[in-house]
């Protein structure tokens, strides 16, 4: 006889009642009888907000991505919304990418919203993720859903929840609507949509987004420099091909190349073994085009289109893929030489990032005059920041995972509106008989060489979370006393919130929200960050290391060496 937990089995039998459909049923009873290991995976636990929405593989439970999940949250979002907007008339923005169910899922929550009375403005078809945190401000909405998993594998869906102000959820507002959802049982949940309150919406917002990415995106860029710039951008099958060749055009750039066998939205992602532009192997075929064609710039971006992956040529001509931290670096500066240029710093305005991102960016920011701010992993952070400080001004933000802002007119990474951005860094300084690569060695040179490298590990299920949070719990009872030969001199832990000295064993508060998160400092400079994902089963340890010399002379292997003996004394 197979046995199965008790507490997974009574969850299992609320799915065998008739509130939930037949098929689902089937399924279960299936799964009770040939599979209990995945059934105890599927009904473990509620599936739960991370630092980007939720997301999970599609199938049966409360552990998994399916018709009632979403509904449930759905309708707690329905019930919060008004208690908060009392006496307004509520709208809700609704988009999906290119996954499997997305677009069946998306109309599943536009018909919960609707059947509670809401308004809904749905995409007819796919869209990119900064686009619906647009649609959000411009159609004056209370909230916004997207239907997406980011760059997870093709199993996996998910649900990103935004506010008013564009951007994702923050605390308080997160906890309220979870104790919300989970104050409800999935028969509270109304899926008979009044069709009449659901409303398709695209031309009118692509153009307006497309308008406002060019004027936000564009810095005074020659159209020489613009046609002289030969562009190889692929969509890696998701929503991107809905918009960036489109607002390429639209800023002058008529020169881009597209991976055609990449170009057509396919949930499968067919061509690649991860849609991932972080991983190399991503762009393999759009390098191969590059080189093929003799292009500048090889662009590529997840399937929700807010993360993008960069190569440049370096100066021996050989096509060079950036990392997340030095296309921030880059951009970063770029924008701040812009603004300066335009007479437009005068103390009011800011630039952002994350505690895991690179040192180098608050060190540019500051030789800026510039003031720099830093929070949580996730764009949703730096979003809040707009909305903390409205005397300032967002100039960008940016994080290590490859996602930038220009502005603040979305509120979240926009891989659209930084594509249009790093051609016309590319642009204008091949115009200038440079090149992006030879922009970030002026960098290094003026800043310091800075070198970074993730590494994840994947920890799937229920026994790979227990894992996570073990090694979690090690490295706050037993901590890194030296890194590399050098001393720790200071340790941050984000979940209790408090900064430890190592040196005089001083401790003291931070101020920012708790989160499970651990940085060890170093008398060297070197920063080693470690983090599950808010997202994926991984575990994320993020490493810097950094020297400065008289001579400008900057030896990489040096540094990646370094990163390698860390790496091997982490046993990662």
């Amino acid at each position: 006889m197979i046995y199965v937990d008790p507490k997974i089995l009574e969850r299992v039998n609320q799915w065998l009642t008739p509130v939930f459909d037949q098929k689902t049923q089937h399924t279960i009873k299936e799964m009770i009888a040939y599979d209990p290991e995945g059934l105890e995976d599927s009904f473990y636990r509620n599936l739960e907000f991370g630092t980007g929405g939720m997301r999970g593989i599609m199938g049966v439970g409360d552990n998994r991505i399916n018709k009632y999940t979403l509904g449930k949250n759905s309708q707690g979002i329905a019930n919060y919304l008004y208690k908060q907007f009392p006496n307004q008339p509520l709208k809700v923005a609704i988009a999906y990418d290119c996954r499997h169910n997305s677009k069946e899922l998306a109309k599943v929550v536009a018909d919960v919203f609707s059947a509670n009375n809401i308004t809904v403005y749905l995409f007819s078809n796919l869209r990119p993720t900064p686009e619906l945190s647009f649609s959000v401000k411009e159609l004056g909405c209370q909230c916004g859903i997207v239907l997406t998993a980011s760059h997870n594998p093709p199993e996996y869906n998910g649900y990103k929840v935004y506010w008013q102000d564009g951007g994702q959820l923050v605390p308080p507002q997160d906890a309220e609507i979870i104790a919300e959802i989970n104050n409800l049982q999935y028969g509270h949940v109304k899926f008979e949509a009044r069709e009449e309150l659901i409303h398709f919406v695209d031309s009118a917002l692509d153009e307006a987004f497309a308008k406002a990415s060019v004027k936000n995106g564009s810095f005074n860029t020659p159209q020489t420099a613009k046609d002289n710039l030969k562009i190889v951008f692929t969509s890696l099958h998701g929503t991107s091909i809905t918009m960036v060749p489109k607002v390429l055009e639209m800023a002058g750039y008529n020169n881009v190349l597209l991976v055609e066998e990449q170009s057509a939205p396919d949930g499968d992602f067919p061509t690649v073994e991860s849609p991932n532009p972080e991983e190399p192997e991503a762009l393999k075929m759009a390098l191969e085009l590059a080189e093929n064609e003799k292009a500048d710039i090889v662009i590529g971006t997840d399937p929700d289109c807010d993360r993008l992956g960069i190569a440049v040529r370096d100066t021996d001509g050989k096509l060079k893929l950036l990392n997340g931290n030095q296309a921030m670096v880059v951009m970063s500066h770029f924008l701040l030489e812009q603004w300066k240029k335009e007479g437009k710093l005068n103390g009011k305005q800011f630039l952002a990032s994350t505690i895991v991102s690179t040192p180098m960016v608050k060190d540019i920011t500051e030789s800026y005059g510039v003031l720099y701010k830093e929070g949580l992993t996730g764009f949703k952070w730096i979003a809040k920041m707009v909305k903390d400080f409205p005397e300032l001004e967002l100039i960008g933000g940016g994080e290590e995972s490859f996602g930038y802002m220009v502005g603040d007119f979305v509120r979240d990474k926009d891989a659209v509106t930084a594509t249009l951005l790093a051609c016309e860094i590319a642009a204008q300084k091949k115009n200038e008989g440079s090149s992006v690569y030879g922009y970030l060695q002026e960098l290094y040179k003026d800043y310091g060489y800075y070198l970074e490298q993730l590494v994840s590990m994947v920890k799937k299920g229920k026994k790979g979370e227990e894992e996570i949070l073990a090694m979690m719990r090690s490295l706050r009872e037993n901590p890194l006393k030296e890194i590399d030969g050098s001393k720790v001199i200071r340790i941050e832990d984000y979940q209790s919130g408090k900064s430890l000295n190592m040196k005089d064993g001083s401790i003291s508060e931070m101020d920012l929200p708790r989160s499970n998160v651990l940085i060890f400092y170093t008398e060297d400079g070197s920063k080693i960050a470690a983090r599950p994902s808010g997202t994926e089963p991984k575990i994320k340890f993020y490493m810097s290391v950094n020297e400065r010399t008289e001579d400008d002379h900057y030896d990489a292997a040096k540094l990646q060496k370094k990163i390698d003996r860390i790496k091997t004394e982490l046993n990662l």
